[in-house]
């Protein structure tokens, strides 16, 4: 059995202009042809109610915000929350009245169950900034009823649907609307009662899709929805109330953003690789260049949280040259999603994610060019080999011979070594356990080299990396013997 979740956003009028209206002592009222059509609470405190109009609203509080309704910008509100919610399941689809309909059955067990996936709903529409009602049925038709209704209780069966239904509103169900007076004047107040009405009678007195949307409901008729596309690059908008240079309002902002392009790497299977930010300022006359922060992932990404930690130590580290008015997000570079591992136990110490979203912490919190790792050179002396470069610059495979042994831990400048009895000589005589590595370069530049490196073990059974200069490399009649690294 398929099971659905509505999600009505009952304040989406209000949330619509929440980026750009500053909740203060005045109250947010929204105006539909004159007349109120939803209010803040501070304005509902003032006495301000649904149906006034704007005379009586200045009249009670003159000082409130009046904003005319904006169809459009509620679209955008609501899209923005459809795709948010695309993160639980690629079946999300627009409903009627500020609703989105996600269909969860293949999510269940992702998710941890009915609970855990309602629980992280919430806290997606939280991350929004928006406030929903949730609604569970085994039916689109009927999660958009007990939505709208405000029923938070999961109904998993049809008979417990058809329990939860029946406690509904008859003005809730939009094809019983044109028909109200009737049905009040028969006293039926919810869905039970005009579930009682005779059938053919029913639809002779208000209209055939009446029954249509019942059965829908009930899950005696089939169910056809259109999904929701997506764009094939994320790009998205988000200001802020008022101008700031703050990095925690800013976050703030590019929170909401975040939020929905997860939900569109999870929908379109994908991972981003670079992350841009453009923070603009001024406009006009005394316009000022946008500021611009790139992220750079060492491993492709698509958790919210980890994205949100960059973002926030990249934030707070950039100089702003002016206030801020609003977050601009788009996805650069991006990758497919690669499938979770099936390993059965894990790798002790960590995955390899894991190491790469600690470098790229260290890299937003330190700067690019202050966290670094060995670069390879075509050198074959081991001083000249490689150089400290940033780690964004350096490739992911180093090739190196898998036949040579060499320490971790290299000398800046070599040791040279007492020689006792032809053996050279480190706090212990020095036993000599691999065939020699030879060396000759540096010929090009001047500075030959001719080395034989050793690993030689001392009576700790501690192993050192030694070499041996060979003869006609210096002037001194017999070779002598350096240390040069340490083994772990």
């Amino acid at each position: 059995m398929r099971l659905w979740i509505g999600v009505h956003l009952p304040y989406l009028s209000l949330e619509a202009y929440r980026p750009t209206w500053s909740p203060d002592a005045n109250g947010l009222v929204i105006l539909e042809r004159e007349r109120v059509l939803t209010m803040s609470r501070t304005a509902r405190l003032a006495g301000v109610r649904v149906g006034m109009r704007r005379g009586g609203v200045l009249t009670l509080s003159p000082n409130v915000t009046l904003r005319e309704r904006d169809a459009q910008r509620e679209d955008a509100c609501l899209f923005a929350a459809a795709v948010a919610l695309m993160r639980f399941s690629p079946q999300v689809t627009l409903a009627a009245e500020a609703t989105v309909l996600v269909e969860v059955s293949a999510s269940l067990r992702l998710f941890g169950g009915v609970r855990s996936l309602r629980r992280q709903m919430r806290d997606t529409l939280t991350a929004l900034a928006m406030t929903g009602r949730l609604g569970i049925a085994p039916t689109g038709a009927g999660a958009w009823l007990l939505a709208r209704h405000g029923q938070e209780r999961a109904t998993l069966s049809l008979e417990s649907l058809a329990r939860a239904v029946g406690c509904v509103p008859v003005a809730l169900l939009p094809e019983a609307r044109r028909a109200a007076e009737w049905f009040d004047g028969l006293g039926c107040c919810t869905l039970v009662d005009v579930l009682a009405l005779p059938r053919a009678g029913l639809a002779k007195r208000t209209s055939p899709e009446l029954l249509h949307a019942l059965d829908r409901a009930l899950g005696a008729q089939a169910e056809a929805y259109e999904w929701l596309t997506l764009p094939d690059t994320f790009e998205a908008r988000q200001e802020l109330p008022d101008r700031s240079e703050r990095a925690d309002e800013i976050v703030a902002c590019a929170q909401t953003l975040i939020t929905q392009l997860s939900g569109w790497l999870s929908a379109r299977q994908y991972r981003v690789r670079r992350l841009r930010l453009q923070l603009p300022h001024e406009r006009g006359r005394e316009a000022i260049i946008p500021t611009e922060i790139e992220i750079a992932f060492g491993e492709p990404a698509a958790d919210a949280d980890h994205i949100l930690r960059l973002v926030r130590e990249r934030v707070e580290r950039t100089t702003l040259p002016a206030a801020v008015l609003a977050v601009w997000m788009s996805a650069v570079s991006l990758a497919s999603a690669a499938p979770l591992s099936d390993t059965l136990f894990p790798e002790p110490g960590g995955t390899p994610a894991d190491h790469a979203r600690l470098l790229e912490l260290l890299i937003a919190r330190l700067g690019e060019e202050n966290v670094r790792r060995p670069q390879p050179l075509t050198d074959h002396r081991p001083e000249h080999a490689n150089r400290w470069a940033p780690v964004a610059q350096v490739s992911k495979t180093v090739a190196t011979p898998g036949h040579l042994r060499r320490p971790l831990w290299l000398l800046e400048t070599p040791i040279a070594l007492l020689t006792r009895q032809h053996r050279p000589f480190y706090g212990s005589p020095l036993r000599i356990t691999s065939p020699a590595e030879r060396i000759e370069a540096g010929w090009w530049s001047g500075q030959t080299t001719a080395r034989d490196y050793f690993i030689a073990e001392g009576r700790d059974h501690c192993c050192y990396w030694i070499f041996r200069e060979r003869l006609g490399a210096a002037e001194e009649a017999e070779p002598r013997w350096f240390l040069h690294g340490l083994f772990g």
